[in-house]
């Protein structure tokens, strides 16, 4: 379930991620791996009397379990003295995937039993694997009290009701997104292997970060272990870069720059030192859609810009309230807002004419321009 990303992280390059100056992200040491606890984690202020408040909440808490677990699960791939364990199959990966579609599932279900849920996993691929038990343990260990101790059922259930949608529901979450009569009301996404800058030095540590945004009042993050310090969360905006090719991009690790319109007019360059006159700078980033939506929306980027593929709507809902409540855009090719319905049935795919772009606004128009001139595949 792509609202955390964790074992597969490649951590970006620290000189190249530090934010606008409008935007400081603190550094924090405590551990993550918070056994058996119960969360009540505080909200930024302005949400707290917010209209989605409850859910938003909600949200905050099961994603902060899910990153626990997730940590929890990346350590089982180290010995005791930091060497990492030959597996040559994906199992711990698997199991937190599916861990966090239970978790989440269990917590928001819990509270919000009528509100659907769109998700990615179900349950087969578990039980042909022999895994359920694996994947009960580590979600029974995150998951908040129970009158009673979660069973196979319970777990496996918790993990199909994401593929479970009836017709034309007004309001369901779509990963931890939550879509009101059409529209992203709220979303909260959770990065727990995301490298926290030291003050003024050229390495990081890492602290874990999670994003929040509730429609009309803004995007906000903090560092994971401050959840339960009262650590002040900080607002994030969009960087104020306003030439194309002073931006800093961000593309599909499955795609080049060669494949993007945009080569027409700019190379690229991943050597900040020596970004020459028609280049333009792309930086290293971590795993998966959301990381992008999270740097560009925390000022680290500029831009993302992907090709259609075979997008689903979880690794994109999240993270397009956090752009635009950070003052960014999200589009597809042609200028349109993404189309979340697109998929009449089952709400899980997206079909973005010619592919999206995510950036801080000021850039977007000139952007858009540049593609309809260079590309012949929007339609």
């Amino acid at each position: 379930m792509d609202i955390l990303h964790y074992s597969r992280l490649q951590n970006p390059t620290n000189k190249l991620l530090r934010p606008h100056p409008r935007l400081t992200v603190p550094s924090t040491s405590s551990s993550l791996s918070l056994r058996r606890f119960s969360v009540r984690s505080s909200l930024p202020l302005p949400v707290q009397n917010a209209k989605y408040n409850r859910e938003l909440r909600a949200a905050v808490d099961a994603v902060e379990r899910a990153c626990c677990l997730c940590v929890d699960v990346k350590r089982s791939l180290f010995t005791s003295d930091g060497r990492i364990l030959e597996k040559n199959d994906h199992t711990p990966v698997t199991i937190a995937d599916f861990g966090v579609q239970a978790l989440v599932s269990l917590e928001l279900g819990k509270l919000f039993p009528s509100i659907p849920l769109v998700a990615e996993e179900d349950s087969a691929f578990l039980r042909s694997n022999n895994l359920v038990n694996s994947v009960v343990n580590v979600v029974t260990d995150k998951a908040s009290s129970q009158d009673k101790a979660l069973t196979q059922t319970d777990v496996l259930e918790a993990i199909d009701r994401g593929g479970k949608f009836g017709p034309n529901p007004a309001t369901y979450w779509v990963g931890l997104a939550l879509v009101v009569e059409g529209h992203i009301v709220l979303g909260v996404m959770g990065c727990p292997n995301w490298r926290v800058d030291k003050s003024n030095k050229s390495t990081s540590k890492i602290s874990g970060m999670i994003m929040v945004a509730h429609v009309g009042c803004g995007t906000w993050s903090k560092g994971i272990s401050d959840l339960q310090n009262g650590m002040n969360w900080i607002k994030c905006l969009v960087d104020g870069y306003t030439l194309v090719h002073k931006g800093r991009f961000c593309i599909s690790e499955s795609q080049t720059w060669e494949s993007l319109p945009l080569s027409s007019s700019f190379g690229s360059t991943t050597n900040v030192d020596n970004v020459g006159v028609k280049e333009v700078l792309l930086l290293p980033t971590c795993c998966g859609s959301l990381c992008k939506y999270l740097m560009v929306a925390s000022g680290r980027a500029s831009v993302f810009i992907q090709r259609a593929r075979d997008d689903r709507v979880w690794d994109h809902a999240v993270g397009v309230i956090c752009v635009q409540e950070a003052g960014g855009k999200v589009t597809d090719w042609n200028g349109d807002q993404l189309d979340l319905a697109a998929d009449e049935v089952e709400r899980r795919a997206l079909f973005p004419p010619g592919g999206i772009l995510v950036s801080n606004n000021s850039l977007h128009k000139e952007i858009l321009h540049i593609i309809a001139s260079n590309s012949t595949v929007v339609s």
